[in-house]
Parts: C-alpha cells; sequence; structure tokens
C-alpha cells in the first residue's frame, strides 16, 4: 500500500508567495515569514513559471594589451639571451626586462 505524501505548498500558499515575489519581496523574507528554506521557495518559484535569476557579477575587467607571448616576440628582438623559460613570468616582470633592454 502506497502512503500518500502530503503537498508542500497548498495552491493558496503558492498564490500568495507568487503574489509577494511579483510585488517585489525577497526570496529570503518570503521564506522567513512562511518557515520554509530559501531554496524550496525558489525552487516552487521556478516552477510556477515567475522567478527571475539574479544576475551574477561580472568578473574583473581585463587589462588589454599585448599578451605574454606578444611581450616575449618583443623581448626576443632586443636580447641575445633565450627567453623561452620565461613564460612563466610576470606580464608586468617582462615588460620591466622590456624596458631595461631598450636603455
Amino acid at each position: 500500500m502506497a502512503v500518500q505524501k502530503s503537498a508542500n505548498y497548498t495552491a493558496e500558499l503558492t498564490a500568495a508567495i507568487v503574489d509577494q515575489y511579483t510585488s517585489g519581496q525577497g526570496v529570503e523574507a518570503i521564506a522567513e515569514a512562511i518557515g520554509k528554506s530559501v531554496r524550496s521557495v525558489r525552487s516552487k518559484l521556478v516552477r510556477e513559471g515567475v522567478y527571475v535569476a539574479a544576475e551574477k557579477p561580472k568578473g574583473a575587467a581585463r587589462e588589454l594589451g599585448p599578451t605574454k607571448k606578444e611581450l616575449l616576440i618583443e623581448l626576443e628582438a632586443l636580447v641575445s639571451y633565450p627567453v623561452e623559460g620565461l613564460m612563466g613570468a610576470t606580464k608586468e616582470a617582462i615588460a620591466a626586462l622590456i624596458a631595461n633592454a631598450k636603455n
């Protein structure tokens, strides 16, 4: 004999959390108010088709400029020693070697 599982969210509770969410209340506040986890409330809102994921923060802006390989090619043209071993060096260190080689 199968045991019938009770619903986690009644139709009334679902309608209430959808109303609260669409009127601007945060998922954390809704979850706290109804005694459920944020993950549970978020999942229910997703199933109801109303949840909009927060935009993920962008990574740090990368500095544009020559690549490490381009810097090593420039350095190789300036010095008489091999530069293959410098691939592990930072771009700043390679740029300093270039500046030193130009002087």
